[in-house]
C-alpha cells in the first residue's frame, strides 16, 4: 500500500481524486472548494477589528480550515516520508530552454537559482518572489478565487464567471511563459 502513495500517481488518476472533492462536498453539505477563502476565515477569526469584509459568522466555515491544515499536514507527511526516490523529471526541451537562459539547477522542482533566500536579494530573485507572490495574493482576491476554486467546483457548478477565470489563468500562463519570462530570466 505504502508503494501505491510513494510514487506519483498519473494525471488521470489524481484528476478523478480531485474531480470526486466536489461532489463529496456538495453531499455532505453544500461546501464549497477553495483554499484562499481560508486566509479571510483565518483574518476573521483572528481580527477582532469592525472591518465588514471579515465581520461573519466564520465558525459556520471552520470546516475550511480543517481541510487546509490536512492539506498541509499531509504536504509534511509526504515530503517527510513518502519521498519518490526518483528524481524530478523535467522535459528536454525545458531544461535546454532554462539553461540558455541562465538558470543551471534542476535537482529540485523550484530551481534554486531562481527561488532561494540568495536570490530574494537580486532583483530577478524579488521580482519572482515578492512581486510574483503580491500579484497571485492580489489575483486571487481580485478574481474571487484561486485557481483551485475556479477551475473545479465553478466549473462543475458551471458559474460563468469561473469560466471566465480559468480561461484566463490559462492564457496568462501562456503569455507569462513565452513572453514574460524569457524576459525576466535574462535579467
Amino acid at each position: 500500500m505504502i508503494e501505491l502513495i510513494k510514487h506519483p500517481w498519473p494525471w488521470w488518476a489524481a484528476g478523478i481524486v480531485i474531480g470526486l472533492t466536489v461532489p463529496t462536498l456538495l453531499i455532505i453539505g453544500n461546501k464549497s472548494f477553495g483554499i484562499s477563502s481560508s486566509l479571510r476565515h483565518l483574518c476573521a477569526m483572528c481580527v477582532p477589528a469592525k472591518i465588514p469584509f471579515f465581520n461573519y459568522d466564520w465558525k459556520k466555515e471552520i470546516w475550511n480550515l480543517f481541510f487546509v491544515v490536512g492539506v498541509l499536514l499531509g504536504g509534511f507527511i509526504a515530503v517527510q516520508f513518502l519521498q519518490d526516490p526518483d528524481p524530478i523529471v523535467i522535459a528536454d526541451a525545458t531544461k535546454a530552454a532554462l539553461t540558455e537562459q541562465g538558470v543551471q539547477n534542476f535537482d529540485q522542482l523550484l530551481p534554486s537559482d531562481i527561488f532561494s533566500w540568495q536570490s530574494l536579494f537580486t532583483l530577478r530573485g524579488f521580482i519572482f518572489i515578492v512581486i510574483g507572490g503580491f500579484m497571485v495574493g492580489f489575483g486571487t482576491r481580485y478574481a474571487g478565487g484561486c485557481t483551485s476554486g475556479h477551475a473545479i467546483m465553478g466549473l462543475s457548478n458551471l458559474q460563468w464567471p469561473s469560466l471566465v477565470a480559468t480561461i484566463m489563468f490559462m492564457v496568462g500562463g501562456i503569455v507569462m511563459t513565452w513572453f514574460v519570462l524569457p524576459f525576466l530570466l535574462s535579467l
